[in-house]
Formats: C-alpha cells, sequence, structure tokens
C-alpha cells in the first residue's frame, strides 16, 4: 500500500462525485425551463445515491469480479471488510479506495444519459430505469472494457471515452426515442432558466475532471500529471473553438454553447488524457470543438431521424460523438511510451502515427481496427439493452408523463417549484378579514 497514492485516489474520487452532485444536479436544474427545473437536478440527485446502493450491492462485482461469461463478473457484494481493506487490482491502494472510484463513474454515466430525457420522463419510471440499466447495461461496458473482458488487454480507453461517454450518449439517445418528446410547447421554447448557475455548475464539471482523468492512473505519478495538463488543454481549446463557430455563423458568442463545447473538450481527451503528448491534445481540442459542432448545428438539422428523437441536451452529441472521437484520435495519437507507463503488465498496440517511423504500421492499423470494433460493440450493445429495459418498464409504469402534467411541469410532478417568487405564476390571497363581516362583541350589543 501507498499513503500517498491512497490519499490521492480518495481526493480525485471526491472531485468525481462532486461533478456529479451538485455539479450536474445544479447544471440541469438551471439549464432547463423553469418549470422543469426541480424535477431534472432530482433525476440527478436520486441516481447518485441509487447508484451507490446497487453498486456496492451487485454491479461491482458484475464488473470486476471474477467472471461468469466473457460478458460479465459473477454478481455478489463489496461489503465484506476483508475485500474492501485487501490489495486493489489497480496501483498500490485498497480495494475500497477502488470501489467508490469505479462507483463515481458509474453514478455519472447514469446522469450524464438523463440528459436526454429531461423534461418528459415518469419520474417512477426513471427510479426503475436507473437500476436496470447499471445492472445490465453500464456493467457490461466496464467489464469487457475495463474488468478483464475481451477487450480489455486489446483497447485503449483510459478513462472512459467509450464505457462512460459513448455508452451514456447511446443509451440516452435511444431511451429518448422510447420515452417520446417533450411537450409540443417546451420543445419549441426551452430557455435556462438561470445561465450563471448553469456556469456554476459547467465549473463543478470541468474542474471536477482533475479527478475524472488524473485519478484513473491509481497512482499520483506522472501519468496522473500529464493526464491532467491535457484535460484542460484540450478543454480550454475545444470551447474557444466552439464559441469561434459560433461568432462566425450566428454573428453571437452563446454562453450554452461554450457549455457544450466544454463538455465535447472533456470527454474527448477522456480516453486518451494520460497516453497523448500535448500537442496531440492540443488537436483533439480543435476536433471536439468542430465536429461535434457540425453534428449538432448542421447535421441535427438536416436529417429527419435526429429531428424525430428528442435529446432534450443534445447529449448524443457532446457524448456519444465526442467519445468516439476520443477514442478514434486516441488509438492515432497514443504514444507507445507512455502507453508502456500506464500499462506496464500489458501489451498494447502502438498508435497509428508511431507505428510509420517504427515500420509498425501493420500493428497501427490493427489497433484502428480494435477501437472501431469496440465503438461497434458499446454501441450494439447498449442500443439494445436500453430498448429492452425501456420497453420492459413500459410494460409495468408509463415512461413519459400525461399530457397535463407535462404542462404544467415541477408542481404536478413533486409539488414543488424552484422559485417562490410573487408575481411568478401565484395569485396574492386576499387579506382574511375582506371574507368577514364585522361582528361586535357581545357586551357591545347590550343596551344600558
Amino acid at each position: 500500500m501507498n499513503k500517498a497514492d491512497s490519499a490521492w485516489q480518495l481526493t480525485a474520487t471526491t472531485m468525481v462525485c462532486l461533478q456529479s452532485v451538485p455539479g450536474l444536479v445544479i447544471l440541469y436544474g438551471s439549464m432547463v425551463k423553469k418549470k422543469w427545473a426541480v424535477n431534472s437536478a432530482f433525476m440527478a440527485f436520486y441516481a447518485f445515491a441509487a447508484v451507490l446502493v446497487c453498486w456496492v450491492l451487485l454491479a461491482h462485482q458484475m464488473s470486476f469480479g471474477a467472471k461468469m461469461s466473457p460478458l460479465l463478473g459473477r454478481p455478489g457484494s463489496a461489503l465484506s471488510e476483508k475485500l474492501l481493506l485487501g490489495p486493489s487490482r489497480r496501483g498500490l491502494v485498497p480495494v475500497a479506495d477502488f470501489v467508490f472510484y469505479q462507483f463515481a463513474f458509474a453514478a455519472i454515466t447514469v446522469i450524464l444519459l438523463a440528459g436526454s430525457l429531461l423534461g418528459r420522463m415518469n419520474f417512477y419510471a426513471w427510479m426503475l430505469f436507473v437500476p436496470l440499466w447499471l445492472f445490465f447495461s453500464y456493467t457490461v461496458g466496464a467489464s469487457t472494457i475495463w474488468g478483464d473482458g475481451f477487450l480489455e488487454r486489446r483497447i485503449i480507453d483510459y478513462a472512459g471515452g467509450y464505457v462512460i461517454h459513448l455508452s451514456s450518449g447511446v443509451a440516452g439517445f435511444t431511451a429518448a426515442y422510447w420515452v417520446g418528446p417533450r411537450h409540443s410547447h417546451d420543445r419549441q421554447n426551452f430557455p435556462p432558466n438561470n445561465i450563471i448557475h448553469m456556469l456554476g455548475g459547467a465549473g463543478f464539471l470541468w474542474l471536477g475532471w482533475t479527478g475524472f482523468n488524473g485519478g484513473s492512473p491509481f497512482a499520483a505519478g506522472l501519468v496522473a500529471s500529464l493526464a491532467i495538463f491535457n484535460t484542460h488543454l484540450c478543454t480550454a481549446t475545444s470551447l474557444l473553438v466552439w464559441v469561434s463557430l459560433d461568432m462566425v455563423f450566428y454573428r453571437k458568442s452563446s454562453v450554452i454553447g461554450a457549455v457544450q463545447g466544454m463538455i465535447t473538450g472533456l470527454v474527448c481527451i477522456t480516453p486518451g488524457a494520460g497516453i497523448v503528448e500535448p500537442w496531440a491534445a492540443l488537436l483533439m481540442g480543435i476536433m471536439s470543438g468542430s465536429i461535434p459542432w457540425y453534428t449538432m448545428m448542421v447535421l441535427h438539422r438536416r436529417f429527419a431521424f435526429f429531428q424525430s428523437v428528442d435529446d432534450t441536451l443534445a447529449v448524443f452529441h457532446t457524448h456519444a460523438v465526442a467519445g468516439l472521437l476520443g477514442g478514434i484520435l486516441s488509438g492515432i495519437f497514443a504514444k507507445p511510451a507512455l502507453l508502456k507507463l500506464m500499462y506496464p503488465d500489458t501489451t498494447y498496440h502502438t498508435g497509428l502515427i508511431y507505428s510509420f517511423s517504427g515500420g509498425r504500421h501493420a500493428d497501427g492499423f490493427k489497433q484502428m481496427g480494435i477501437q472501431l470494433l469496440g465503438a461497434a460493440f458499446i454501441t450494439a450493445w447498449n442500443a439494445g439493452a436500453t430498448s429492452l429495459i425501456c420497453i420492459l418498464i413500459s410494460r409495468i409504469v408509463d415512461l413519459r408523463m400525461k399530457e397535463d402534467d407535462l404542462e404544467i411541469g415541477d408542481d404536478a410532478v413533486h409539488g414543488e417549484e424552484a422559485y417562490a417568487l410573487w408575481g411568478d405564476g401565484e395569485r396574492m390571497p386576499k387579506p382574511l378579514r375582506l371574507h368577514m363581516h364585522p361582528r361586535l362583541p357581545y357586551f357591545c350589543r347590550q343596551r344600558f
């Protein structure tokens, strides 16, 4: 055991947790229309708690336990003191550190997925969806890529470009298809209710990514330092590129666009943060700020299929597209020496551009094929599993709220509103005395 590594790991885990609570709670609660602020924030808040309980009861062992099949580990709990205080399979830290860090990843994946469903999903359906999706969709991706599955020793996915972001983007888009669209008025007019708070939530997300990518080596070492540096460089570049494109084509710098560019930069660098050089991170930032922008702002409006699915916060573009892009670019830019530092006990193929200098171009193309195979598997599994889960839940409760509730919003769903300000849809009650007839005391009515 290494006390410094364990201290850093607990710090990094806390930073990842802060990305979800309060980060995404604030971001979702402020990025949606006022009447959906409470419901959107609560979907994230509930998912964080539900995932933790489900993770330690079954899901962690399904992802990282003894193999039951090529796709899953044997279900079991991660609650025993003997297990939690033993040495981890990664790094010189206790298993407890590993379990909690992987929980933080699982929780944020489900919460990111929720961004596609805001403003209309039945909350009771969401309560069922969270554990089912965790057990039957997320665990498979984590097991196959990180948990000694058939892709672990072949694919490059440093911190979850495929396991987390491609999964959440594809699953969110698929679930949005089955749940159905928002109310027609909401879909046409859905302004954020508090842009300043939205930036605050985005700030938690950005700075929390220090732990997201910096904690993946499970050591306070060289790879963690490089990963953190590359993460912020790529993110800042992506944000600036996105804002620049908005200014060139729309003549205005959009704050919402800046947040979207920030997210795509964070997502794109994730699968390669600790295994690419800074110049590659800069190029990844340029591409993550432009390619998802094009798919969201141009292709989305041209294809009827994208228009037919109501992806509330465009999670497909910011996470699925950016995650896929990052996975492919990691296969191109991954440096062999850095791969050796990150995975000393595993034989990885070289990144494509480095394969030409060493006469190993066949290995480079093979690595690209594995990256594409992994993306295809994660996409197909999440689309299929999410569809089956939604169909199953629809047999129990309605996936979508009733039309009357969709018109009202938070007050109909939770009996609460985000802002209780006079004049904002409320009527001022009349003074009680106006409803009463004056009545003299008995002794005043007596005659003397």
